[in-house]
């Protein structure tokens, strides 16, 4: 079984800065890609920023010059340092996981999802 266990949201202003961290654990061979999502109210869930297992990384354009994602692969770990933020940051954020147990296969799989909220 595999958990991915995110921390680090809140309440900030916005111009502030905020650093969300995900930890996976559990019966993990390799972690692919690992990302970060975000779903505002009644909007869909979209990419935030991905890292791939070598560290190239892909950022959706909103977040492009103020998020930084970055990887631990020894600890499992993915982290999304968020700066400059702005009221439409406001959002659950999902941290993801592409991997490979040693017992179920290749799967996708997600946090329980951590709030940020970015007051003007």
């Amino acid at each position: 079984q595999v958990q991915l266990v995110e921390s680090g949201g809140g309440l900030v202003q916005a111009g502030g800065s905020l650093r969300l961290s995900c930890a996976a654990s559990g019966s993990i061979f390799r972690i692919n890609a690992m990302g970060w999502y975000r779903q505002a109210p009644g909007k869909q869930r979209e990419l935030v920023a991905a890292i791939g297992i070598g560290g190239s990384t892909n950022y959706a354009d909103f977040v492009k010059g103020r998020f930084t994602i970055s990887r631990d692969n020894a600890k499992n770990t993915v982290s999304l340092q968020m700066n400059s933020l702005k009221p439409e940051d406001t959002a659950v954020y999902y941290c993801n996981a592409n991997l490979l147990t040693y017992n179920s296969g290749r799967g996708d799989y997600w946090g329980q999802g951590t709030q940020v909220t970015v007051s003007s």
